[in-house]
Order: C-alpha cells, then structure tokens, then sequence
C-alpha cells in the first residue's frame, strides 16, 4: 500500500512527517527510531537531510485530534518541539477540517490554533509551549547553588554572562548577551560541553543566546540536543522570550507579541503569566516543502531504499524564503 510523507518546516527547523494512522501496520519505536536517523542523515538521506521524524499518531485523550513525537536526527525522543507542533498542527487541521484543538505531547496537551496567512502560500499555525518550571527537578540540573536558576553569574560556563535555566518542557539555558558575544565561538563551545550529560545538567541541556534588539524584538540562536546548531528551536524561542519578560520588568513584555527572529526566518511569541505560573504563544510559518510516496512495506525496511520514495516538490518554500526576505527584522 503506498502511503504519504511530508517535508516540512518551522522556521527552517525542517522535519519529515509521518502519520502512522495511515499505514496498515505501525512502526515499532525501534523502526522509528531507525527510519529518523536514515531519513534525516545530511550525507545519505532524503532531500539533503533534516532535523527530526514527526511522529502522528492517535490519541486517547479526550478532546485530542492526534499525538505527537519527536525523535532527533540522532534518535533520541525531544520532549517537545514548538516548530515541530505548528507543522503537525497544520497536518491535523487540514486532516480534519478544523481550526483549533488540542494535541497530545508527552507532557501535555497543548492548544493549536490556524492563524490568518502571513503570506500567499505562508501557513501560520500558534501553538501553546507548556509547562514551565524553573525547578531544579523539572530540567534536571545540580550544583548550580539552589533549585532555581535565574539572571545568576555561573563562571563555570562563562565569565560576565548571567544564565537563566527553564523547562518548557525541553530544558533549557538561557543567556542574554551581546551581538559580539551571539557571533562569537562562544555558544558552539558551551553548547557542545552542556549538550551532552554533564555534572550540572545530567540529561544534557539546550542551550540558547538571547540578543535584545528592542523591547519588542529578540534574536535566538541555538545548540540543541541531539542537533547541535538549528535554524531555529521553538521552545528555545518561547524560552528565551519567557527569561527576557522574568528578568527585565521594565520592558513591560507580558501579554505583548514579540518578534523573534533566528538564522531561519522569525516567530512571534506571546508570554503569559497566570498568578505564579507562565505559558507562552508561539506563532509561526508552517510549511510543506516536498510530499513524498512510498510503498509502506519500505518503511518497515532495516535501510529503505530512498530511490523508491516519489518526491513531489511544492512552492511554498520559495514563498516563505520570499517573505522573509521582504520582511526581514
């Protein structure tokens, strides 16, 4: 039976989808975990590679349209991915004909909501990034001198830099700095020492430099787990957003859209703050770039053979890659 992938993107964090309610037989978490890694290779996988494997499957949650799991290039599973979620979220709107609803991630169920185009073949998609915790269980992380980690000078890891740790729910390590600083070796650096398993993050760490341009607009980099460096990270965005809000109250940034921009284009984001809890917005593009036909018993092969998937391209990457030109922040 053939069956139908995608190639998508959020921001350029690029990812192929894969409904498994679709196939006549579901891939087993060992073929998934196999298929993310050959699909995504940059060397010898399909369409030059990506970020990860979108996983759609249903959900018996009520109330809930689908699931949604993220496995990394290097076939570790991400607790959450704010692209990954607008593009699974256009999946199942256009699956069902509807344009808000919930989706099931492994920590939550998060709301997804269609926005108005930004462009002529530009989808945007919002998508709730929750739960937060600054808590020193929820990343984890230790011997930082408390359970929280906020605005704080850590010279381990940097001299006249002050961090700021979340869970959103991926962990994250969050440093506002300077333009010389985001373009320095600096985040390759940390990032690939904080990555890995660590004696202060033991699970690893995202890691994410913040340059304020105004109180409205940020610009994100970031070195991911099981990446490394992405064109963008949604929950790394909304991440950065949240630290910015927490630590300058001058800006006044609550409930104000903000203009995230990162090596792949740019987001909003929307910081909400309930008594003493946050969730936070994100807003972006949620683009098809190739739709791709296979036989499914390819799928369930050790090492499928890319020359048997049809690739189908679309237009709208070009019309994203048009729109941000034109509207570059």
């Amino acid at each position: 039976m053939m069956v139908q992938l995608q190639k998508v993107h959020g921001s350029q964090n690029q990812f192929f989808l894969l409904d498994q309610t679709s196939l006549q037989k579901a891939l087993s978490t060992n073929e998934l975990v196999s298929l993310a890694q050959q699909l995504t290779n940059p060397q010898n996988g399909l369409l030059g590679g990506a970020d990860g494997l979108l996983v759609v499957s249903a959900s018996q949650h009520p109330q809930v349209r689908g699931r949604m799991q993220v496995i990394n290039s290097d076939g570790t599973f991400a607790a959450m991915c704010g692209n990954g979620l607008r593009t699974v979220g256009r999946y199942l709107a256009e699956k069902y004909g509807e344009t808000d609803f919930k989706v099931e991630t492994p920590q939550a169920d998060l709301q997804v909501s269609c926005q108005s185009d930004w462009a002529p073949q530009v989808k945007a998609i919002s998508v709730e990034i929750s739960p937060v915790s600054f808590q020193d269980t929820a990343l984890p992380f230790a011997n930082l001198g408390g359970p929280k980690l906020v605005n704080q000078f850590v010279p381990a890891f940097a001299d006249e830099l002050k961090f700021s740790a979340v869970a959103v729910p991926n962990p994250h390590l969050i440093s506002i700095v300077s333009h010389d600083v985001l373009t320095s070796n600096l985040l390759e650096k940390l990032g690939t020492r904080l990555n890995q398993p660590n004696a202060y993050f033991p699970d690893g760490v995202n890691v994410s430099f913040a340059q304020v341009v105004n109180s409205r607009h940020l610009f994100v980099r970031t070195f991911e787990r099981g990446v490394g460096f992405t064109n963008a990270c949604g929950t790394g965005m909304s991440a950065a957003s949240l630290i910015f809000a927490v630590t300058n109250p001058q800006a006044a940034a609550f409930e104000q859209i903000l203009t995230v921009a990162n090596p792949g284009g740019f987001v909003q984001t929307k910081v909400h703050q309930t008594h003493a809890s946050y969730w936070i917005e994100l807003i972006g593009n949620a683009t098809i770039t190739h739709y791709l036909e296979v036989d499914e018993a390819e799928l369930h092969q050790s090492q499928p053979d890319f020359d048997r998937f049809e690739v189908t391209s679309t237009s709208e990457d070009a019309a994203y890659r048009d729109f941000i030109a034109q509207h570059t922040v």
